[in-house]
C-alpha cells in the first residue's frame, strides 16, 4: 500500500518544504535551524531504530555510504536552497532550479546507472518542464531584474544544491540498494550535521528565536519533511529507476503553487492552470514510459 501510495504522498510533502523555508527565515538563521532539524530527525530515527531493532550497518563502508549519501542529499541540498533563499532567490527561480533535476538525471542516468531513457519517457520530462514554465511564467515575469542580477550568487548556490541532489539519488541507487532504511536515514542525518555544522559557521550565524511557529516549523520539518518525505523518496530510488523517482520533482512547484494560494492567497491564472495540467500529463506519461 505504501509503495502505491508513495508517487502521490512525496511531491505532496515535498513541495511544503519552500512553504517552511519561507517561514523559517523569519526567526532563524536557515542554517542553524537545518542543524536542529537533522539532530531532531537523527535522534528520532536512530532511536526508533533500536526500539525495533533494526539492522545496522555490518560494515564501515556501509556505514560510510549512508553518511556520504546524507551530505548529498541533505547538507548540500537543503543546506544550499535554504540559504539561497535566505539571499535573495526569488521562490519562482529556486523552483524552477529545483525542476532541472529531473531534467539533470534523466541524461545522466544511462551513463550512471544504465537505465533506458526512451522518447516516450523524454517526451514527458519535455511536457512536464513546459508546465513547470507556464505555472511560474507569471512570477518570472515580474521580477525586478535589478534583484535577479544581487541573486547571482544565491542562483549560483540554488543550482549547486541542485547538483547534490541529483548526485545523492544516484548514489543512494548505487551503494545503498539494501540495508533498513530506517538505519540508513538515521545514519544520513549524522552526515547531515558533520557537514552542516562547518556551513553555519562559515555562511551563518546560530540564531534561532523559539517562538510558537518555529516549534511548529520544526516539527513538521521533522516529522514530515526529514522522516516522512525522505523515507518516501528512499523507498522510490530502492524500489524503482531513479529517472522515474526524479520525473515527482516536477509536480513539487505545481504544488507549492497550490498551497501558497490557499496559505496566502496568491492568484492564480488559467495559465498556471494549464501549466499544472501538462506538468501531470508528463509525470504521468514519464511514469507509464518503458
Amino acid at each position: 500500500m505504501l509503495v502505491r501510495l508513495a508517487p502521490i504522498l512525496f511531491p505532496l510533502i515535498w513541495s511544503t518544504g519552500w512553504i517552511v523555508a519561507r517561514y523559517t527565515v523569519d526567526f532563524a538563521d536557515p542554517l542553524a535551524f537545518l542543524c536542529v532539524r537533522y539532530i531532531c530527525a537523527g535522534l528520532a530515527l536512530g532511536g526508533f531504530a533500536l526500539f525495533a531493532r533494526a539492522q545496522w550497518p555490518r560494515s564501515v563502508m556501509e556505514a560510510t555510504h549512508a553518511i556520504v549519501s546524507g551530505v548529498l542529499l541533505h547538507a548540500i541540498y537543503l543546506g544550499g536552497v535554504w540559504w539561497a533563499i535566505e539571499h535573495g532567490v526569488p521562490a519562482s527561480i529556486s523552483a524552477l532550479l529545483a525542476a532541472l533535476q529531473p531534467i539533470m538525471t534523466a541524461f545522466l542516468a544511462p551513463a550512471l546507472v544504465g537505465e533506458r531513457i526512451g522518447l516516450a519517457r523524454w517526451g514527458g520530462v519535455v511536457i512536464g518542464f513546459v508546465g513547470i514554465c507556464l505555472v511560474l511564467a507569471p512570477k518570472l515575469v515580474g521580477l525586478d531584474p535589478a534583484q535577479l542580477q544581487a541573486a547571482l550568487l544565491p542562483i549560483g548556490v540554488n543550482f549547486i544544491a541542485m547538483v547534490g541532489v541529483t548526485a545523492g539519488t544516484f548514489y543512494q541507487k548505487r551503494f545503498i540498494h539494501t540495508g533498513d532504511l530506517r538505519t540508513v536515514a538515521a545514519l544520513q542525518y549524522v552526515g547531515a550535521l558533520a557537514a552542516g555544522i562547518p556551513m553555519v559557521w562559515l555562511g551563518g550565524a546560530f540564531r534561532i528565536d523559539w517562538t510558537p511557529t518555529a516549534f511548529v516549523v520544526l516539527a513538521w520539518s521533522v516529522l514530515a519533511l526529514s522522516i516522512g518525505a525522505i523515507a518516501l523518496l528512499l523507498l522510490l530510488i530502492r524500489r524503482g529507476e531513479v529517472s522515474r523517482s526524479a520525473q515527482l520533482i516536477f509536480l513539487v512547484p505545481p504544488l507549492s503553487a497550490l498551497q501558497a494560494h490557499f496559505l496566502f492567497g496568491e492568484n492564480l491564472t488559467m495559465v498556471q492552470i494549464v501549466g499544472m495540467a501538462l506538468t501531470a500529463c508528463g509525470v504521468a506519461l514519464a511514469a507509464r514510459a518503458k
